[in-house]
């Protein structure tokens, strides 16, 4: 761990913090503890030095003296636990029972005239959360904290300094550690029959929290600065639906250093919610793992109405602020300052996952890791519905800009700007979405000799790139678009600046008629970066000049939004500005209409088997009868057909064109996600002959199909019906064959 900025950093932040600056800053102010109680509640005061266990502590001559007097009173709503400033409590952590009520919250805070935070120093004093045989103890967990509440609401923390580590100059590696700054929890086998399951109203602020140490490796429960959790020993199908979650919660002007897992945390961590048996089947039939957590949208089960704001995290073991399960949650002007920084596996910097109708913005994000894993500062990850990335900045992440998992609907990344995130710019696409995603307005500064590809794997569905920029310093290298043959084949690219700086294109580089391929003429050096500049001070640098080709040469899309990374209105004149920055020059947009939407743009000429009728000889009757061939040309990539379990090979998909149709591709989609991998071996092609009235082959494979195939070189083929015949499954896969899709086109 970094060390010697612990003591820099506990003389700036030794004072508190006004609200809404960001969370590294300080101001002399009065501690609120020194003003009266607003709530009508009573005042509780604790000293370390001075005080005494056996006195009153109603007011500041008779405080308390340890926190387990505190741990032992069950408060009453609009009370106040008050720390005294400059204290220190040492191996100890603080529970205080009971709950506050609407508009009169159970405060802990500080008082007295020192200008450092009171300071409770728990050095790993904290139970352990597993049984001795490796199990969860639903007794403890969520127990760990220097500060805790479980089953607990209508809380307020703020201006106190919290740590949890019994050897600052040893990192723990190995073990079973789990320590937390502030541990929230709800805890579901403890809550007795008919009590309200969901926990109301937390306020967190200017907390300091640092040196929380543990191993560096998943333990199947989360710990970090702040965290909370949901807690069932159980699996979730064993729990009513609805309820199990936070509501109201606002976790703003905090600074977390050295860290583990996380600086912020939100997330279900049931105990039983993994592999097959925690899964479920989606509306279009495709299976979810438990780990996806599908089951926290279709039983309601979101925490709610959550404010994540102008916290500062450096140092950081694993993600430093991951948050899960969130609905109608606003993530913005926090600063990330390295993760992943002791934890070699699955992770990002800033991100939502099983998440909904949410927004990440205003946020910014550096030094993250070289990773082969995620490793991304941002992430459109599984089972996200409705949620957008706008007005972030990232820079000098070494394993690229966006991880991309799938299983998501409606997400959008929006005038997001990337300075040197040089690994892959959209890393990953694991499975298939619900619908498009959008990245548009995006600005993306790199070093194509230093980056690995803009995309590494293959994009399973529909992903509209518009209005972007795509600037590439290199004087030697052209931008590596892609590692695998295909891999763009669902992406459509349209209004997009690619500037070299060698004066040479990339071979790879995606049709893109309208786009732009000079200069873009910037304002500003687009290669700077400064670490906590913020995106406002940085997006200054991409102004276009006057003269700038991005000016008016983009494509409207209701998915733009309203406003440009520096607020500007969106639109000015005939057309939206490519690029981050909108030039207000022109006339004024006030109600823009999308009368060309980049969704009538062909992906890859006209699908002569779209809509068409299929006929196959073995169809599996699970997942609620939603595996039907049918599913094969829809022109969806996130539904699919499966045969049956008991099919016998070959297995026959036959499209009726309904007439003769002429075609030389014919584009083959295998279902493939967490858990489910390529199954076909071999297959062949073969057109009906009328004239016969028999199957003729056109083509017999091998290498399989996979993610998506498509074969040509068959010659030009008129017929009336396209079999495609599954002969041979690989020889290490249990399951029969599943695909989403069959494409027929002429070039």
């Amino acid at each position: 761990m970094r060390r010697g900025l612990i003591a820099l950093l506990a003389a700036i932040v030794a004072v508190p913090l006004v609200p809404g600056t960001p969370a590294r800053a300080a101001f002399a102010q009065a501690w609120p503890g020194d003003t009266a109680n607003q709530t009508g509640g009573r005042d509780y005061y604790l000293d370390a030095t001075a005080g005494s266990d056996t006195a009153a502590g109603t007011t500041p001559a008779t405080a308390w003296k340890t926190l387990a007097k505190a741990n032992a009173t069950t408060f009453a709503p609009g009370d106040r636990i008050l720390l005294k400033a400059g204290e220190t409590w040492r191996n100890e952590q603080l529970w205080p029972k009971g709950s506050g009520s609407a508009g009169k919250p159970i405060t802990i805070s500080a008082y007295g005239t020192s200008t450092k935070r009171p300071y409770i120093a728990t050095n790993g004093k904290v139970p352990s959360p597993f049984l001795a045989s490796g199990a969860k103890n639903p007794q403890t967990v969520g127990l760990t904290g220097a500060i805790v509440l479980r089953n607990q609401q209508y809380f307020a923390i703020n201006n106190v300094e919290l740590s949890n580590d019994d050897n600052f100059d040893v990192d723990i590696t190995t073990g079973t550690y789990v320590r937390d700054g502030i541990a929230v929890s709800i805890n579901a086998d403890l809550l007795p029959a008919g009590a309200d399951t969901v926990m109301d109203y937390f306020r967190i602020s200017d907390v300091y929290v640092h040196d929380l140490d543990g191993p560096s490796t998943w333990q199947k429960i989360h710990y970090g600065g702040v965290n909370f959790q949901v807690f069932g020993s159980q699996s979730y199908k064993s729990y009513a639906a609805g309820g199990w979650h936070f509501k109201d919660v606002r976790v703003e002007n905090n600074t977390f250093v050295n860290v583990e897992l996380h600086a912020i945390q939100m997330a279900f961590n049931w105990f039983d919610a993994t592999g097959t048996s925690a899964g479920q089947y989606d509306e279009a039939g495709k299976f979810h793992e438990g780990w996806e957590q599908l089951w926290v949208r279709t039983r309601d089960l979101y925490s709610r109405d959550v404010h994540v704001g102008h916290n500062y995290a450096e140092s950081i073991g694993q993600g430093a602020i991951q948050l899960a399960n969130l609905q109608r949650a606003t993530v913005e002007y926090n600063e990330v300052n390295g993760f992943l920084e002791r934890y070699d596996a699955v992770s990002c910097g800033l991100y939502l996952w099983a998440g909904a109708d949410s927004v990440m913005r205003f946020n910014e994000v550096y030094g993250g890791p070289a990773n082969e894993y995620d490793g991304t500062p941002w992430d459109l990850e599984y089972t996200n519905f409705n949620v957008t990335y706008e007005h972030n900045y990232s820079h000098d992440n070494a394993a690229g800009w966006m991880a991309y998992m799938g299983n998501s609907s409606n997400s959008v990344a929006r005038y997001n700007l990337s300075v040197n995130d040089n690994g892959v710019l959209v890393k990953n696409m694991l499975s298939t979405n619900y619908t498009p995603t959008y990245f548009a307005n995006n600005t993306f500064v790199y070093d194509g000799a230093a980056m690995d590809w803009v995309h590494d794997e293959t994009f399973l569905s529909r992903v509209y790139f518009l209005n972007n920029v795509f600037y590439n310093t290199s004087r030697t290298a052209t931008t590596p678009w892609y590692r695998r043959t295909g891999a763009l084949r669902q992406a459509v690219f349209s209004n997009n600046a690619y500037w070299e700086a060698s004066g040479t294109h990339s071979a790879q580089e995606p049709a893109d008629p309208r786009g732009v391929r000079t200069d873009p003429r910037f304002t500003g050096d687009p290669s700077a970066a400064v670490d906590g500049e913020g995106i406002r001070a940085a997006a200054q640098r991409f102004v276009p000049r006057d003269d700038s080709p991005l000016i008016d040469a983009g494509r409207y899309n209701p998915h733009l939004g309203t406003a440009d990374a520096l607020g500007t209105h969106l639109y000015y004149g005939p057309a939206p500005d490519i690029g981050i920055v909108e030039k207000p020059r022109g006339t004024r947009v006030d109600n823009p209409v999308d009368t060309d939407p980049i969704e009538n743009t062909p992906g890859a000429g006209v699908n002569l088997a779209l809509g068409k009728p299929v006929t196959a000889s073995s169809t599996h009757s699970g997942a609620g009868g939603t595996l039907g061939a049918v599913n094969l040309t829809d022109g969806s990539l996130s539904t699919r057909w499966a045969a049956a379990d008991n099919a016998t090979y070959p297995i026959t998909l036959d499209i009726d064109f309904g007439s003769q149709v002429t075609f030389d591709q014919v584009y083959l989609d295998e279902y493939t996600d967490s858990g489910t991998n390529p199954r076909v071996a071999t297959f062949s092609l073969q057109r009906w002959d009328s004239a016969t009235a028999a199957w003729v082959t056109i083509g017999s494979y091998t290498g399989g199909i996979g993610h998506d195939r498509t074969v040509t070189g068959f010659g030009t083929v008129t017929t009336g019906k396209l079999r495609v015949a599954l002969t041979g499954k690989i020889a290490t896969e249990t399951y029969t064959p599943t695909m989403t899709e069959i494409a027929v086109y002429r070039s």
